[in-house]
């Protein structure tokens, strides 16, 4: 594999403001940023949705990395030229080429500090491994959704994103911005030590399995019929069993949480509750399982070899 660098990208969705915060703090002082010795490029996602203070302006660019739709002869709308721009600029065979991304990203949800890994390439679990050891975060494993595909850090060999929350839609927050970069500089450090050949790896990864999603009870025109009840509100990463509040209605009502058959007996764990831009998305909260995996030797190796045409940075 040719040698590549590591890309960070803020501002995937443009109303999200720390971390193109941090991402400008960093450009003018680069010593603000501990890199591990490792080669960056620091990328603003959508710049003309963060211009205009909106998520974005056709469609979520963290849904447009689509490869039959960036393989189509029709540019598209404007975040569907963008992730083309970003992967002919900083794609792996791109005229910057990057081999490992992470995305930096802000929810409005109780998330705290978290990771979102998509799917289970063995490099990226091995990278939210060695995290989830340092830090002690929470990962949200999302896959097998047909409703939402397209993910930015797909597109490379390697990637995560980081979630800090909560935060409002367009609000720099100081502790959100700490956060951000500390668990920033841990993955780059992480990466360094797979470059030395140096990984430490736990024994076993603990994974919040993307089961599905649910949205608001709603009227037939559409409209919210009831809202997250008090009792699950900010209660991220909270078990829910069959019975357990889970919307309220204007007339008082609670309305419980039933399991599907998919979902078995076993409670489930509640994620990204009452996230602000997933109401267009008819998300209202989204259902994995609690599961704890050994971690697999053939992991850490994928990240080694990855991490080792990973270049130094500069000085």
């Amino acid at each position: 594999m040719a040698a590549g660098r590591v890309l960070v990208v803020g501002g995937t969705h443009g109303n999200e403001r720390n971390a193109p915060w941090l991402l400008e703090a960093w450009q003018r002082r680069p010593t603000l940023l501990r890199r591990s010795g490792l080669a960056l490029e620091l990328v603003l996602g959508n710049p003309a949705a963060h211009a205009a203070g909106v998520r974005y302006l056709d469609r979520d660019l963290n849904r447009s990395f689509v490869p039959e739709q960036l393989d189509a002869a029709d540019p598209g709308d404007r975040e569907q030229q963008r992730a083309r721009d970003l992967l002919i600029r900083h794609g792996p065979r791109g005229d910057a080429p990057c081999l490992v991304v992470l995305d930096l990203h802000s929810t409005t949800a109780a998330m705290g500090n978290s990771l979102v890994v998509y799917g289970r390439r063995p490099a990226d679990l091995a990278l939210a491994a060695a995290l989830q050891q340092r830090l002690g975060l929470p990962i949200y494993l999302h896959e097998h959704d047909p409703e939402q595909t397209g993910y930015l850090v797909e597109s490379w060999p390697c990637g995560l994103v980081v979630e800090v929350g909560p935060v409002p839609q367009g609000v720099i927050n100081a502790t959100i911005c700490r956060q951000s970069q500390l668990a920033l500089e841990a993955a780059l450090a992480v990466l360094a030590e797979a470059r030395a050949g140096e990984l430490g790896q736990p024994a076993d990864l603990v994974v919040h399995r993307h089961l599905g999603s649910l949205d608001l009870p709603r009227h037939g025109d559409g409209s919210p019929a009831a809202v997250v009840h008090p009792e699950r509100q900010h209660r991220d990463w909270r078990p829910i069993a069959a019975g357990d509040p889970l919307f309220l209605t204007a007339e008082g009502t609670t309305i419980a949480f039933h399991p599907t058959a998919d979902q078995g007996p076993q409670p489930v764990w509640a994620v990204f509750i009452n996230e602000a831009a997933y109401g267009e998305k008819g998300i209202a909260l989204s259902f994995t399982r609690r599961e704890s995996w050994p971690v697999r030797p053939q992991w850490g190796q994928a990240l080694v070899d990855l991490a080792r045409d990973l270049e130094e940075e500069s000085l």
